[in-house]
């Protein structure tokens, strides 16, 4: 059975090596859109990046999205 080839941007790598998620659950995603898995652990990173603040959850998501899809 041939592997797929699957696009890896860095923040995927990321999630994965976080160990929330596995690779094959990344490499699951055939359409190439990021699992609901990856975009919280990266919202989740991005909180703590900006030092744990609250009251921005809505806009970690969203960027946390666009930068999987590599729209950032």
């Amino acid at each position: 059975m041939a592997k797929r080839a699957v696009r890896t941007t860095a923040k995927r790598v990321d999630v994965v090596n976080s160990g929330v998620i596995s690779e094959t659950e990344v490499m699951a995603q055939p359409n190439g859109r990021p699992s609901e898995d990856e975009v919280r652990v990266r919202a989740y990173q991005r909180y703590l990046e900006r030092g744990g603040t609250h009251g921005n959850d809505l806009e970690d998501w969203v960027e946390a999205e666009k930068e999987l899809k590599g729209q950032s």
